[in-house]
């Protein structure tokens, strides 16, 4: 005689019902946190290809510039003086590496900031004066390397009266890796002088970050 043995209510031979939706419930979970661990890393390596083409494109927006490659080769940090004393000046990349911030520190005056950056075919210049005025400057396109790069005067903004000092020429000179001498061209009142300054590089203090104070 054959005996069918059917499992009691409730249960699948030694698992109970609730064996298998506690079974089924932990399966679900593990589904769930592999699909986000690789929702993340996709994530990760969409955003590293999102920083690899700004990076490319930050390349392309200077690459061409002779001029430009020229001053980025000024990054760190120099010493010079002029007929008023000694003068520091201190250069470095930012905007990931499409502008070159120069930070001029007479002595016992306000420091200056002039920002160098490509347009087209072109360097442009802006100088944040200390007496509250932004000249603004471009060079002429260069086809190669030059030792001296002459920026002219486009237009000044904030100048109070048209009568106030301000800058209206920069003339650089690139003698070598470690020589640089900066010849400005102020106008006021309608008469224009010269400041000339001659820089050493220091190679002992490369600038690396924007400079904090003094």
């Amino acid at each position: 005689m054959i005996v069918h043995c059917c499992p009691a209510e409730g249960s699948f031979g030694n698992v109970t019902v609730e064996g298998y939706v506690e079974r089924f419930r932990v399966e679900v979970l593990r589904v769930r946190v592999t699909e986000v661990e690789m929702a993340r890393k996709f994530a990760v390596l969409i955003f590293a290809a999102l920083l690899s083409v700004a990076a490319a494109r930050a390349n392309n927006s200077t690459a061409g510039v002779p001029a430009f490659d020229q001053l980025r080769t000024l990054v760190g940090e120099w010493e010079g003086t002029n007929n008023a004393g000694p003068v520091k000046v201190t250069y470095t990349l930012v905007a990931n590496g499409t502008a070159l911030m120069e930070r001029l520190q007479p002595a016992n005056e306000p420091d200056m900031i002039t920002m160098y950056s490509a347009d087209g075919d072109h360097v442009v210049v802006t100088h944040y004066c200390s007496g509250g005025n932004q000249p603004q400057m471009v060079a002429q396109a260069t086809t190669g390397k030059s030792e001296k790069l002459s920026f002219t005067l486009v237009r000044v903004t904030g100048l109070k009266t048209p009568d106030e000092a301000h800058m209206v020429g920069l003339v650089l000179t690139l003698s070598d890796k470690d020589h640089l001498t900066q010849e400005w061209k102020y106008q006021s009142k309608g008469k224009i002088s010269e400041n000339l300054v001659q820089f050493t590089r220091k190679p002992e203090k490369v600038a690396t970050v924007v400079p904090q104070g003094n």
